[in-house]
Parts: structure tokens; C-alpha cells; sequence
């Protein structure tokens, strides 16, 4: 059995004012993506893996024309060299956004199904925060997506996914694909699955995958910073019965739907000023401070000052800010040397709506691993230490810290660019708190920019009926 491998994978929020280009994503071709261990699991009798492009970046803004084309270009070029395939597996986000375009994964999916065929089986793998269409349902055979958030299982839906497809192809069996939307709309810092309802709706889904004819249920919470049509939740579920997927997406959506009014933030959450306020009387440490509208993971641009600035304000000491988007002040660190102290304006440089912040700093450790792009330097100012990156990165693994000599153990405050903290930060936060900052992931949902978005849908709006209508997939209405 022939089976390609290939995909796109990003989010983007639309509120951004920083194009993506191909700059910001790591390539996989061919071979290097068969020996990544993204791909490890890709190994099965009787089955030769023809590895095409997989393309994937940190969340940020739209994707340039240009860029998503020339990806796009080169994976169907790809794909049409190996042709035949019996299958064709996409590793997909499903919330990029391209200039000029309304549903970009339903222009790539449906161009690699125009070049592999209606006999061939496509599978894709989801974040449950992308958002979903029917032109992409009526592509696919196969369809899977996280089910954690924190997503702890990226690598188990890949499998899932891929799994399905490899017994499709032996069993002979042709699965098919239903949904049905839901219109509600909430962030993911509202719909962790490490709390209620979510936790409690996303554990439903293991027991419906038992029934007979279902093989995988989804729930997709959506992506809400996409102003876009096709911008919401629904519920997914691949089978080989059609009445049996009609039942268990209808369920699903209306599970999701009977919740809406019931999700919250999980951390403690308020205003900057307010969450600096408990930091500085807590007696426990380290406080993690997620600066929630500034999350590179999220979209955000990663580049606001903000809290810096308010924590030089109140002489705030025992701080580590992690970290900055800053590639100006970067190489100003860099061109000064380590021990140096220097003048700079922290922040600001991407994204025009913010404010930079003026301070001296000494300059203490300084990440060379050799591109410009990657390069970090460690500073210090006012008794508050902050990483500066050349490149919009999050920093939520400890070996983020380890790598420039920081414990992010042993501060009094520790502030991190995140929604809903990492599965590595979470267990050390003592206690968590989330700022409702300002930036283009911001979580007042309801005061979003929505010009494009379909309506009616909640929370934008809350006086409306709804009633779960599940489609099949048009490949699957034969």
C-alpha cells in the first residue's frame, strides 16, 4: 500500500498586523520528514510511507499569498510525482488564515484530493481549535483531532488518524466523515479539558467511539481570533455506519451547545493590575503570570512591553520576564557584548499598537546557535530579569530555561506570554494567575472586531435558538 504524508500547520489570528512568510515555518521534504520524530510513528507491514512537505510554524498572523502558494505549489508537485497512492495522510491545524482567502486547509485539502483522486482514501489529523468547513468534510474519509488542552495527545491523534487509514486500506472497508456546526465560540482558555465541562464532554468522546459503526468522535472547539465565515465549533465523528455518525454528531453538538453558559476561565484571572497585586502578596512561590493576549502559541504577536512596564512601575524585584520579541534590541545586546550595560527600547517592534519601554540593562547571558533569527539574550534591569528573542516564540518548557542558565524554579515571579499554562509550567505554579492583558488574542471575546464571522453565534450573540442538523460528507452520500 501507498500512502503520501504531507500537511500545513499553523494558526492564525486575523487581528494580527504580522503576515506570516516562509521565513516563520519549518519545512520537513521527503526524506528529513520520514526521520523527524514528529513523523516516528509512520511505520506499518506492508505499507512504503512516500513522504512529501510538511510545513509548520509557531501561531502568529495571516499567512502571506505568496507563501502559502509557493507550500502549496511544492506539495502537490510533490504528491503528483508519487501518484499512484492509496492513501494520502495530511497532518493539518485547521485555523490558518491566508490573505484573500476564507478557508485556506479547504484549498489545500481540496486541491490534493483533485490530484490524488476519488479512490484514494484521505485522512488528516486536527487541533481541536481549528475551524472546520464543508468543502473540508467533503474531501476526507478520515478525520481526528486533539483531545487535550493543554494538547498533551498530539502525537496519539496523528496516530489515530493514520491508524484508521492503514486499516481502511487492509480491511478494504471505506469510512465515511459527518459533522454538524455548532455556533458558539469561546477561546481555549475557557475550554481547557483539564476542567469542567469540557473535561467532562471530551471524556463522552471515548465511549462513543465504542458504539457500532463509530470509529472517532471529535469535538472542535474552534479558533475564536479568526474574524473568517467558517469560524466555529462543530462536532466531527468518522464511521463506517451513516446513521451511527448522523447520532453521535448530533449528540455532540448538542452536548457542547447545553454547556455554552457553563465555561470559565480555569486559572485566576483578572486585570494586570490586579493579578500584580497578588503576586506581590503571595507567600508562596513561583507565581506564574500568563500575559494571556500576548501568546505566541495563541496567535499572539509576542512583542508587548506592557507588563514589563508595570512591573518597573511598582519596583517589582525577583522577576523573570520570559520573554520579549525584540530583534532590534537583540542585536543591541549582542553588538554590546555580555557584562555590557546598555540603553534600549524593550518591545514594540512588530506589532505598531503597543508601546516600547525605555530602561539600562546589563547584559547577562547572551544564545548564539547561528542564525540571526534564533539568537537570545538574557538581561537584567531594575532586579528584573527578561529574555529577549530575535525570533515570536514562546517559552513553556523548562529546557527553554535551562538553555540560557535560568531556574524558573527558583524566582518569586515568573511572567510567561501564555493562555492556559504547559503541561511543563502548570505543575511548578504556585499558584497560577492569567492577566487579562491587552493584544491581538485578547479574551474579551464579545468586544472582537466581526465583520466577516457568521451570525447568529455565541457569546456574540445570546438570544437565539439552535438545533444540531449533522451532514455527511458529500464522498460519503453515494
Amino acid at each position: 500500500m501507498r500512502i503520501a504524508v504531507g500537511g500545513i500547520h499553523t494558526e492564525c489570528s486575523t487581528y494580527s498586523p504580522v503576515m506570516m512568510t516562509v521565513e516563520d515555518f519549518r519545512v520537513l521534504r521527503a526524506e528529513d520528514l520520514l526521520a523527524s520524530d514528529y513523523f516516528g510513528f509512520l511505520a506499518a507491514d506492508g505499507v512504503l510511507h512516500l513522504p512529501l512537505l510538511h510545513a509548520r510554524a509557531v501561531p502568529g498572523g495571516p499567512v502571506s499569498r505568496v507563501a502559502y502558494e509557493a507550500f502549496k505549489t511544492e506539495f502537490l508537485d510533490r504528491l503528483k510525482a508519487v501518484l499512484p497512492v492509496d492513501g494520502l495522510y495530511l497532518a493539518m491545524h485547521g485555523a490558518m488564515n491566508v490573505e484573500g482567502m476564507d478557508d485556506a486547509e479547504g484549498d489545500w485539502i481540496a486541491a490534493a484530493r483533485s490530484a490524488v483522486g476519488p479512490d484514494c482514501l484521505v485522512a488528516a489529523s486536527y487541533d481541536l481549535h481549528g475551524n472546520v468547513s464543508q468543502k473540508i468534510i467533503d474531501q476526507l474519509d478520515i478525520f481526528a483531532a486533539y483531545r487535550t488542552a493543554p494538547h498533551i495527545d498530539v502525537r496519539d491523534t496523528m496516530v489515530r488518524a493514520w491508524s484508521l487509514l492503514v486499516d481502511a486500506l487492509s480491511s478494504g472497508t471505506r469510512p465515511g466523515v459527518a459533522w454538524a456546526p455548532v455556533p458558539v465560540l469561546w477561546p481555549g482558555e475557557r475550554t481547557s479539558t483539564e476542567d469542567e465541562p469540557a473535561k467532562r464532554l471530551y471524556k463522552a468522546l471515548f465511549a462513543i467511539d465504542q458504539r457500532d459503526g463509530v470509529l472517532d468522535a471529535n469535538l472542535m472547539i474552534g479558533y475564536v481570533w479568526a474574524d473568517e465565515p467558517r469560524a466555529s465549533a462543530c462536532a466531527v465523528v468518522t464511521a463506517t455506519d451513516k446513521r451511527a455518525a448522523l447520532t453521535a454528531a448530533e449528540e455532540i453538538a448538542l452536548s457542547y451547545w447545553n454547556a455554552r453558559d457553563d465555561f470559565v476561565f480555569g486559572p485566576v484571572t483578572g486585570p494586570l493590575d490586579a493579578m500584580l497585586d497578588m503576586a506581590a502578596n503571595a507567600s508562596t512561590a513561583p507565581v506564574i503570570l500568563a500575559d494571556s493576549a500576548d501568546n505566541p502559541t495563541g496567535g499572539g504577536v509576542g512583542d508587548r512591553a506592557d507588563v514589563l512596564k508595570a512591573l518597573l512601575a511598582r519596583g517589582f524585584a525577583g522577576v523573570l520576564v520570559a520573554g520579549i520579541t525584540d530583534p532590534p534590541a537583540v542585536a543591541a545586546c549582542f553588538a554590546a557584548g555580555k557584562g555590557a550595560t546598555i540603553a534600549l527600547d524593550v518591545g514594540a517592534t512588530l506589532d505598531p499598537s503597543s508601546s516600547a519601554v525605555g530602561i539600562e540593562a546589563e547584559v547577562i547571558l547572551l544564545d548564539d546557535p547561528g542564525p540571526d533569527a534564533e539568537r537570545q539574550a538574557v538581561i537584567n534591569t531594575a532586579g528584573i530579569t527578561v529574555v529577549l528573542a530575535a525570533r515570536r516564540r514562546p517559552y513553556h518548557t523548562i529546557a527553554d530555561f535551562w538553555r540560557l542558565g535560568l531556574d524558573p524554579k527558583s524566582v518569586r515571579l515568573l511572567v510567561v506570554k501564555s493562555g492556559y499554562l504547559s503541561p511543563e509550567l502548570a505543575p511548578i505554579a504556585n499558584p497560577n494567575l492569567m492577566a487579562l492583558t491587552d493584544g491581538v488574542v485578547n479574551q474579551d471575546i464579545e468586544g472582537l472586531v466581526s465583520n466577516r464571522r457568521a451570525r447568529p453565534t455565541f457569546p456574540f450573540d445570546r438570544n437565539f435558538d439552535y438545533a444540531p442538523r449533522a451532514r455527511l460528507s458529500a464522498r460519503w452520500q453515494d
